[in-house]
């Protein structure tokens, strides 16, 4: 599958060409005609179409930019960058100057969202886009042979806690197996940084809260069990090289672009397992007749699982600070969270402030793999990375994601507005 831009490029190449050979032509009765001193005139004339042709695009006559390194300029992979948080993550690097190359096969990522980080990033070296499975190990070798990148940013992954219980292989296969492939390799080509997408998953329901980066990891469903066990196979990795590694491990990710570029658009199969913002805002689109709330018995103060949820621009922030203080040789792990847990019952009443609509609940039972609270202890992450949570009124992150929610009602989409 080739980038939207690649095309333009290929147009704009042709019609260079087509100027130096028709240069090429009129120099050529020139020369016929002229005299020894014209001859000079001529070839001055001819380097001077040379040198512009140069600069209207260099791609003629230098390699492909992705594939090789250029000082000042770090070469970001992005694994699912087509996803919420991957293209959330892309374009925050795109912003910051980074060079962005997005590798997705689509199963759960939106093309639509790549075309908008296209449109506003159109540069030659500034984005690429390649369509790939990291479960094809001969494929993913091919990229990064093929691309000289500095760093991986490896968002890729299935992400539902209840579908993972109904589908262990397949989350042990897509998480695990293929952050291996990852790995593999990175280690054959030489790239030294990996920024590593985790979760609080990893670390089930502990006895004690908040969640602090030393509690046991005791995963309970496959899921977080899929994560920790790449978490295991990069530290171990690690331990036998120089590599520079960060593993952020954060909670419920909620919100959207707040100038509006990109959202929250899961599959309309996936709404069943999806994320309890989307389910809010399908209830209030009136998509579904009414918010399903599994869990009422729980031991918190209303009975509702209780949760911490981060902003997804306060997210990618963690990972951009990650990446710029990630050491060679060093593991750094980190919690990212706000520090403060909301029970799902708060977080309705939030989304019917949010929407203006007084969203249908029905209370259900428990949904399998769930766990009744969650919430971190971000000090460490404030302390040696200088980053706090900045978005953390829980009713204007559901404001600003509704917002784009009423401007995409078929997503990345065709749609029309909600009035």
């Amino acid at each position: 599958m080739v980038s939207v831009r690649y095309n333009k490029a290929s147009l704009q190449h042709n019609k260079h060409l087509y100027f130096l050979n028709s240069s090429m032509d009129i120099l050529n009765k020139t020369k016929r005609k002229c005299n020894s001193t014209s001859r000079i005139l001529v070839a001055a004339l001819l380097l001077t179409v040379v040198l512009i042709l140069f600069k209207l695009s260099p791609d003629l006559i230098s390699p492909n930019v992705f594939s090789r390194q250029e000082p000042g300029v770090t070469h970001v992979l992005v694994t699912g960058g087509a996803g919420y948080i991957g293209s959330h993550a892309a374009l925050r690097l795109l912003k910051d100057s980074y060079r962005v190359t997005i590798v997705d096969n689509l199963s759960r990522g939106n093309m639509g969202a790549v075309k908008i980080l296209q449109k506003l990033f159109p540069e030659p070296g500034r984005l690429q886009f390649i369509y790939a499975d990291l479960g094809d190990a001969k494929t993913v070798n091919k990229f990064f042979a093929e691309n000289a990148f500095d760093a991986v940013m490896h968002f890729a992954a299935v992400a539902y806690v209840g579908e993972s219980t109904l589908e262990p292989l397949r989350y042990y296969h897509n998480i695990t197996s293929n952050s291996l492939v990852v790995l593999e390799a990175m280690a054959a080509h030489n790239v030294k940084t990996l920024i590593y997408s985790s979760t609080c998953a990893t670390y089930g329901e502990p006895t004690k809260m908040p969640i602090t980066e030393e509690t046991p990891q005791m995963p309970i469903n496959p899921y977080g069990k899929a994560k920790k066990m790449s978490e295991d196979i990069i530290i171990d990795f690690s331990k036998t090289t120089n590599m520079a590694v960060m593993i952020l491990r954060y909670f419920n990710v909620i919100g959207s672009d707040p100038d509006g570029r990109l959202g929250e658009a899961p599959r309309p199969e996936l709404r069943e397992h999806g994320r309890i913002s989307g389910a809010c805002f399908d209830a209030a689109r009136g998509i579904t007749p009414g918010l399903k709330v599994r869990g009422t018995d729980y031991k918190t103060a209303d009975g509702t699982c209780v949760r911490d949820y981060i902003d997804v621009t306060d997210l990618v922030h963690a990972h951009v600070l990650a990446l710029a203080n990630a050491k060679p040789g060093k593991v750094g792990i980190y919690n990212v969270g706000t520090g403060k847990g909301r029970s799902v019952k708060e977080f309705v009443e939030a989304c019917k402030k949010a929407t203006g609509v007084e969203i249908k609940v029905d209370y259900l039972s428990r949904r399998p793999g769930d766990y009744a609270e969650v919430f971190s202890d971000p000090s460490k992450i404030r302390d040696e990375l200088n980053w706090t949570a900045r978005h953390t009124d829980l009713q204007e992150s559901l404001e600003i994601a509704w917002k784009w929610q009423k401007a995409h009602l078929n997503g990345y989409g065709p749609s029309m507005a909600m009035a």
